[in-house]
């Protein structure tokens, strides 16, 4: 008896966190608040080693998981000196690369932001928009949304962000 076919499809789970800080530096430089690869107008950012783009690394642990091929901190350490500050699309399109590589494409996103503030509403279009493109599917492919903390632990006192996203992967039989 031959082992069972592969599934033609696969479902991956991202999640990220990371802490705010102030745009008001001694320099008065202010710093991009970025999520899904789009930057966001807000009087802070967040910190992390790369753009600390909370949505687009967990889109990318999504894709990742769902291929199996470990997380984006295997692949993009943060204590690797050409992370420092990089562009978390360069995570995801590696990320997507990878996917294809194994013979898997994105079928669907569907992803949560965690703000307390900025109010997200009108940067979902253009977010998933941009998650779409860096994905190579149609932006009706890909569902974001947007949920306060209600005052409630780090998220809630706007001390962090959180992201969390699932994708389904389908065969790539192109």
């Amino acid at each position: 008896m031959s082992p069972p076919a592969p599934p033609p499809y696969r479902v991956g789970a991202g999640h990220d966190t990371h802490r705010t800080a102030p745009n008001a530096g001694v320099t008065g430089e202010a710093k991009p608040l970025m999520l899904g690869c789009v930057e966001v107008p807000a009087d802070y950012h967040l910190v992390g080693h790369s753009d600390a783009d909370v949505l687009a690394h967990a889109v990318t642990d999504a894709i990742l998981g769902a291929c199996g091929a470990g997380d984006i901190g295997e692949l993009f350490p943060n204590t690797a000196a050409e992370n420092a500050g990089r562009d978390s699309a360069d995570f995801l399109r590696e990320a997507v690369r990878r996917s294809a590589e194994r013979g898997w494409r994105v079928g669907n996103l569907d992803c949560t932001v965690h703000a307390e503030r900025p109010k997200l509403s009108a940067f979902k279009a253009p977010i998933a928009a941009r998650l779409a493109e860096l994905m190579g599917v149609d932006a009706e492919a890909v569902n974001v949304k947007a949920k306060s903390g209600e005052a409630v632990g780090p998220v809630g006192r706007g001390e962090a962000l959180v992201a969390d996203a699932v994708v389904l992967l389908t065969r790539d039989d192109r």
